[in-house]
Parts: structure tokens; C-alpha cells; sequence
């Protein structure tokens, strides 16, 4: 984007935060969030519907040879008759779902909740099927009218919007939040008189983004169930490149991944010069979540950006009550709870996930693995977050499990990362990546160089900066080194270790370390800038400098016993 827009964006994301920040008085952020982001979804289809009912009205009156919707007026005896044909034409629902756009019914249009919102408690709105009067209620009650109208003509979003009328909230304070909304254009966005590109897809799914990470701030620990860092999410994509094939993610809370594998394809379809939409027509996403308040804002959050998704039928436990038991994924990414203590259950003692080693009943770190290994396609690759101990300990069989991925030939890549990336937690983590193909592999029409027992460590705690006195972030640069790094050494083109930051390693290297994976023992320390000095003559200039100062110790030491001496103290 350029800076013009990101100014909009930014005075956008501050209008409407400080807007919605207002509930907080009312409700906490774990319940807040439902109705603002409520409020977005509802703002979003209805701006998108309508998007796709101008383009609509202009192809039915536009007279030309390839046009399959013209519909002329010379059809009609008068321009009344035309006009009603128009109308009803933009009703027709196909033309919506051709174009992946949420059919959106009049009572759940954002225009309907505008005007009938200001309207008095028990005002007829409108007859139901029966012709029986609807009256108002509330202005909640109007809202969940709306999402309910919504499910009803989607069977993908059915169960899934959350109602807002439980929080008990108080008409004018909704009525405040849709005027914020409404009071800006986001079909047509303008800043200081000249507009801008961005369409209400971009701007919504924007703007859903912030707030998720302003809630995952809000909520502390609570939130960060749902929220990973946008930057740490991107450079899993990044180096993974999921181009085609099924995405997979079994701890998915607001389904991260898969925006970013969406807005991974649109940038590299640009670079390309080809179809985006063609190309994620051969992507397919599926995910699972046990809560189910997140496992809702996931469904809406792939809703709003038109992603088709499998979520399962319900949310559910990953480990006992697997959604997805028969697929093989070609690529798996997740960044489940670190180091999760209460998740066993004797049912899973004998489980068939465990082909390297049972997992500690203790901490869920190599269950999470060896489950996405489960789920992995014959080629498939993963990407996986976890906690700093998991590169290392050899306790309850972490090190076993560690010693046969290892051997088994697995492991692809560890990557340890800064600290403070983090809003929930302040444990040190590292990402792991894992592929069953390392001798040839394809990325889209390229061939991966060979890397049978072979592993690369990069140790990325170095990089990134602080973004406030908290949390610490990765730049576009940061995030491009460690990619193209991997993409190198994959590819094996241009790849070459670089002190302190990456190395290749082998089985051998490995098992000198006992099979500790810890990126620093590989990397070694970082090589000092060269400033073309001779080391003969740097060592004979840092001899003379010490020389100096033994000199100049010894010269303080006689003078310290002479001032001694004359105070009357013997040494």
C-alpha cells in the first residue's frame, strides 16, 4: 500500500477502535469483541453485496455482443416496467454466489439496520410470511435478526455468527457503533478529497485484523489463544509457499494461516502476472479449534475475504475428537498452546499418531507434532510454533521422540526467534519444520535440491525491533532474509553459512549434539568485521597494550603503598 492509504487505514483503525472501546465500560473484551466484530461482518456482506449490485445494474444495461446480462429496454412497453425489471433482476441470487459474494437478504442489509434502528420499541417493521407484524424489540434483537437472516440463505455460515442480544446492551450504545460505521465510505474510500483504490474487502479485512490484535491485547493471556503475531504468520507462509493443495491447521483460533496463505497467493499472482483467482480456485482449506467463540470469529474471518473452508462440523478437542480423521494435507501449519499440560486422556494411549514415541502426558508439544506429521500428504510439508524446550529436552521421551524424527529424516529446519514476539506469553519459541519428501521435491515447476540428511539452522534472535516497550516485531527485510535463506539452501542456489545466523548441518553434526537442535550450537558466533588489519600486526598492537597497562597497574599499586605507608600503615 501506498503511504496515502496507510494513512486511511490508520485513521480508520483509530476511529473505529475508540468507537468500539466504548463497550468496554459495559462488557469485557471476551465478550466485546462478539459484537463489534459482529458489527464488521455484518458491515462487510452488506458492503460487498451491494458492490456486486452496481456491477450487476451496469452489465444488465450495457449493450454489447458478449454481454450474457444485458437485459433491454426495448423489451419493456415503458421505463416503469423496466425499471421494476431491473429491481427484481438484482434479486436473483445466483448472480451473487457466481461471484462469491454472501447473498445478503433486505432485512440483514446494513441500509435496513441503519433505518430501522433510530425507529421507537414496537414500530412494525415489516409482515413475515404468515403476514403476521414484526415489531421491534431492540436494536440487539435487530442486529441478530440479521445474522439469523444471513445463515438462513448461507448454509456455510449456519451456526456460526455469534448473537448479540445475551450481552444485554443498551439501544444507544449499538446505535453509536452502527453510525460510526456507517459514517464511513468503504466502498469508496477517500482521504483530504482524493480516492483511493482499496475496496471494502480490503478495508474490512483490514480493519477485522487490527481488531483482533487489539483484542488479543486486551484480553492478555486469554486472548493470545486466538491471536498469533501477523509477522510470525507471514514468515511461516513465506518459506512454506502454499501455492496449491490442502492447508491444514489443527489449533487454528482466528484461522491466521489461512489469510495469510490467501494474501501470500494475491502478492506472488502480481509478481506473476497471473490469475489470483484462478489460482486459488486449487487451494483448499481445513482447520480445527476446540473453543468455541474462536472457532465462530474463524468461520467469519474466512467468510469476510470470500475463502472457501472445512472447519468441521462443530469445534472440538483436536487430539480426541479429530474433524478431519482421512486428510492428508500438503501443507500444515499451526502454533498450538506451548507447552499445553492438560490434554491427555487414556483413550489416546495406544494412539496411531504416535509412530515416533508416546508424548508426555505432561506437555502436548509432541502431540501437536506428530499429529500434524499424521495428516501430512506423502509430499506434504509443515510448519509448526513451539516453545524453546522442545529443541532440547530429553525428559518424559522428548528426546526419543526428537532422536526419530531426526533419524526418520523429518526434520527440514529450526528457526529460534527473538523473544517478546509475543503478546501472551514471554516463553522463548522456535519454529520447526518438517517435510516427508527432502530428496526432490517441487515448489510450483522447481525442483528442491536434494537434502537427505541434511538439516539447516537458522538462529533469527537477532532480528526484528522493538515495536513498544513490550512486544517486538519483524520487518518485510527480516522476514525476506530467513525465507530466502531457506529457499536457498532448498534450492540449493546461493546458499552459503553464515556465522552466528545459519548453517547446514548433517546427521553427524546432529548426533554430536545428542540430537539437541538448538540452532545456536549450530550457527556459532557471529564473524567480527573485518578492518583489514594483519593479524601479526593486531597481535602485536594488542601485546603492546597490554604491556602498557601492567605498566601503568604496577605504577598504581607502588604509589596506593607509598600513601599507605606515609598515613602510618605497613604492607
Amino acid at each position: 500500500m501506498n503511504n496515502t492509504e496507510q494513512q486511511f487505514l490508520k485513521a480508520l483503525d483509530d476511529k473505529l477502535w475508540k468507537a468500539a472501546d466504548k463497550l468496554r465500560a459495559n462488557l469485557d473484551a471476551a465478550n466485546y469483541k462478539h459484537v463489534v466484530l459482529g458489527l464488521i461482518f455484518l458491515k462487510y456482506v452488506s458492503d460487498a453485496f451491494e458492490e456486486r449490485q452496481e456491477e450487476l445494474l451496469e452489465l444488465f444495461q450495457s449493450d454489447s455482443d458478449d454481454n450474457i446480462y444485458y437485459l433491454g429496454r426495448e423489451d419493456f412497453e415503458n421505463d416503469e416496467d423496466y425499471q421494476q425489471a431491473l429491481l427484481e433482476e438484482l434479486e436473483v441470487l445466483d448472480y451473487y454466489r457466481e461471484a462469491n459474494v454472501f447473498w445478503v437478504p433486505k432485512q440483514a442489509r446494513w441500509s435496513t439496520l441503519k433505518e430501522k434502528a433510530v425507529l421507537p420499541v414496537g414500530t412494525v417493521l415489516w409482515q413475515d410470511d404468515a403476514g403476521n407484524d414484526v415489531k421491534l424489540r431492540s436494536v440487539s434483537w435487530l442486529i441478530d435478526n440479521a445474522l439469523e437472516e444471513i445463515e438462513k440463505s448461507n448454509a456455510k455460515l449456519k451456526g456460526i455468527l455469534n448473537r448479540i442480544t445475551q450481552y444485554q446492551l443498551e439501544n444507544d450504545k449499538l446505535l453509536g457503533l452502527i453510525n460510526t460505521f456507517s459514517d464511513t465510505s468503504f466502498t469508496k474510500p477517500v482521504l483530504n478529497g482524493k480516492k483511493l483504490s482499496l475496496h471494502s474487502k480490503d478495508i474490512l479485512g483490514h480493519v477485522y485484523e487490527y481488531f483482533l490484535g487489539q483484542f488479543a491485547l486486551a484480553e492478555g493471556k486469554q486472548g493470545g489463544q486466538y491471536y498469533t503475531p501477523k509477522s510470525i504468520v507471514t514468515l511461516i507462509v513465506e518459506m512454506l509457499e502454499p501455492y496449491s493443495g490442502r492447508v491444514y491447521d489443527p489449533a487454528m483460533g482466528s484461522g491466521g494461516f489461512f489469510v495469510s496463505s490467501d494474501k501470500f497467493i494475491e502478492q506472488h499472482a502480481k509478481e506473476q502476472h497471473y490469475d489470483a483467482s484462478e489460482q486459488k480456485k486449487h487451494i483448499s482449506v481445513y482447520g480445527q479449534e476446540s473453543n468455541p467463540t474462536t472457532w465462530r470469529l474463524a468461520a467469519m474471518n474466512m467468510a469476510i475475504r470470500g475463502i472457501d473452508f472445512n472447519f468441521g462440523k462443530k469445534n472440538a478437542d483436536t487430539f480426541l475428537d479429530d474433524q478431519h480423521p482421512d486428510l492428508r494435507a500438503d501443507f500444515v501449519m499451526a502454533n498450538p498452546p506451548f507447552n499445553m499440560k492438560d490434554w491427555w486422556s487414556e483413550s489416546l494411549a495406544n494412539d496411531s499418531r504416535w509412530k515416533y514415541g508416546t508424548p508426555p502426558k505432561g506437555n502436548a508439544n509432541f502431540a501437536w507434532m506428530q499429529h500434524m506429521i499424521y495428516h501430512l500428504a506423502p509430499t506434504g510439508s509443515m510448519a509448526l510454533l513451539l516453545a524453546n524446550g522442545s529443541m532440547s529436552s530429553n525428559t518424559n521421551n522428548e528426546g526419543e521422540i526428537r532422536r526419530q524424527l531426526v533419524e526418520k529424516d523429518l526434520v527440514e529446519c529450526l528457526v529460534a526467534l527473538p523473544g517478546q514476539l509475543f503478546t501472551n506469553t514471554q516463553i522463548p519459541a522456535c519454529i520447526w519444520f518438517l517435510t516427508r519428501d527432502k530428496s526432490n521435491g517441487m515448489v510450483r515447476n522447481e525442483k528442491k535440491h536434494d537434502r537427505r540428511e541434511k538439516f539447516l539452522f537458522i538462529d533469527a534472535r537477532n532480528l526484528g525491533f522493538m515495536r513498544d516497550r513490550v512486544l517486538r516485531d519483524f520487518t518485510e527485510q527480516d522476514i525476506s532474509k530467513i525465507s530466502d535463506t531457506f529457499h536457498a539452501w532448498q534450492r540449493g542456489e546461493g546458499y552459503e553459512d553464515v556465522p552466528g545466523f545459519c548453517k547446514s548441518a548433517n546427521l553427524d553434526d546432529i548426533k554430536k549434539h545428542d540430537f539437541v537442535l538448538t540452532p545456536g550450537r549450530y550457527v556459532g558466533a557471529k564473524e567480527q568485521e573485518d578492518d583489514e588489519v594483519p593479524f601479526a600486526e593486531k597481535m602485536a598492537q594488542l601485546s603492546e597494550q597490554l604491556r602498557e597497562q601492567f605498566a601503568e597497574n604496577r605504577r598504581l599499586e607502588a604509589e596506593i603503598i607509598r600513601n599507605l605507608e606515609g598515613l602510618g600503615y605497613e604492607l
